[in-house]
């Protein structure tokens, strides 16, 4: 039975896809190698965010070529979407597959595995001409197979039905309900690799919870782009809130965690049903990217740093054990000392129990790649170290306030000689001793 391995980089919602594609090709005939060296095909889902992001996505094609030169190498995600040129000269790639074709990877596979007669017609869909799109870097000669994503109206999700999930997937299974995004922030790339904003069904997120369900998942993460515009694109219009409510009513899902959620769409509603449910892990990931209104004004964000502060406030007051984290961006073009000055203060005002910190990547295509007054990368990589070591002064101070709790621990694939690690509903990583499988719930007394 012919093999392959897969590797995903990026966001939940690549996670989301990684897992939808190892379904599908899983169910296709094909066998899940145990690492890339022994794969006959290997699948690269990447991420585009950032341009380290892309750099970690070259470097990864490069060591799987080195280390197995007769696999063939299927590089999809969003940076084969915004430059499948640039992978298809990379040697060892046999295709190149854009968001907009992810769907057709598994029939793709089938081809590789039966080629047809040379006189027979190629089923690829050709590039356009890209000379002149400034997202398009290089010109380079494997096939590719990609379109334009904003024709794209549906949500890829997996279509096999089967409740025999491989074991990662029953392990907190990240549910994309939810895809592409209409804001247009000026840092950002990623629209116009996954395009316009589009939702999954009501129904058919119900029916893919009882699948996971029924196939062991215990926790289920919904995720997207832009998660909480999530439904406004439907007819009739749903919200978020609306098939929460539904998956509570109609499922058995034990837990529900969601991604990130933009701070205009945490309102008093959402996070009241957060708080009221034992079964909605108490989380919230709120994207900050600057605490300086003259910085977000540039970034395009749809808020001020004091409406971002307000909302915050409201999850500490209705839900006071809850997780809050947030993505911060560091150099900005134009960012002054004052202005990140006034960044750190506002976070360290706030009761943030994590940071995720990003350094500023310019994207092609973006209205930033485009802004002068570059922020030094000496200054840059001092900005970053001074946000995590704040980040990691309220991470401690958020576990010391909940030390001594008891909290229920759902099981990961992570252990030691005698320990197992476990993740809590407000998103800490516990150690419970011993040896315990995947995807089973302790209850466990938090200490520092």
């Amino acid at each position: 039975m012919p093999s392959f391995s897969i590797e995903n980089f990026g966001c939940r919602a690549t996670g989301a896809d990684a897992a939808a594609m190892r379904r599908e090709l899983l169910a296709s005939g094909l066998a899940l190698a145990g690492d890339h060296a022994q794969a006959e095909v290997v699948v690269l889902n990447t991420c585009t965010v950032t341009a380290a992001a892309d750099s970690q996505a070259r470097d990864a094609v490069r060591k799987i070529h080195r280390a197995n030169p007769t696999a063939r190498i299927v590089v999809t995600g969003c940076y084969a979407q915004r430059a499948p040129e640039e992978l298809a000269a990379l040697d060892g790639v046999a295709l190149v597959v854009g968001n907009s074709h992810q769907s057709q990877i598994p029939a793709l596979l089938r081809e590789l595995r039966q080629p047809r007669a040379a006189t027979e017609p190629v089923d690829f869909v050709p590039l356009q001409h890209l000379d002149s799109d400034a997202m398009s870097l290089a010109r380079g000669p494997a096939k590719i197979l990609t379109g334009d994503i904003f024709a794209q109206a549906d949500v890829n999700i997996s279509r096999s039905a089967t409740a025999d999930l491989p074991a990662p997937d029953r392990t907190r299974p990240i549910l994309k309900i939810q895809d592409g995004c209409n804001n247009r922030c000026s840092y950002c790339v990623i629209p116009f690799v996954r395009g316009r904003s589009r939702s999954l069904a009501p129904d058919a997120v119900i029916a893919e919870v009882r699948t996971l369900v029924r196939a062991g998942a215990r926790e289920i993460v919904l995720s997207g782009i832009n998660l909480g515009s999530y439904g406004r694109d439907l007819t009739p219009r749903a919200a978020l809130a609306d098939v929460v409510h539904r998956i509570l009513d109609e499922t058995a899902v034990e837990r529900l965690r969601f991604s990130s959620i933009e701070p205009q769409d945490v309102t008093e509603d959402f996070v009241t049903l957060v708080a009221s449910s034992p079964r909605l892990a108490p989380h919230f990931h709120v994207p900050l990217q600057s605490g300086c209104d003259r910085i977000l004004r540039a970034m395009h964000r749809w808020y001020r740093a004091a409406h971002y502060a307000e909302r915050v406030r409201m999850i500490r007051c209705l839900a006071p054990d809850a997780a809050i984290g947030a993505d911060v961006i560091v150099g900005f073009p134009g960012e002054t000392d004052a202005d990140f000055d006034e960044t750190a203060q506002f976070i360290a005002a706030l009761p943030f129990t994590y940071l995720h910190v990003f350094s500023f990547s310019e994207r092609p295509g973006t209205a930033a790649a485009n802004l002068g007054d570059r922020v030094p990368a000496q200054a840059i990589r001092e900005r970053a170290r001074a946000l995590r070591t704040l980040g990691e002064q309220k991470a401690a101070a958020f576990r010391a306030v909940q030390s001594g709790r008891t909290h229920r621990a759902l099981m990961l694939a992570r252990c030691g000689d005698n320990w197992t690690e476990g993740l809590t509903g407000n998103y800490l990583k516990v150690r419970v001793p011993g040896r315990h499988p995947a995807n089973e719930w302790h209850e466990v007394p938090l200490q520092d």
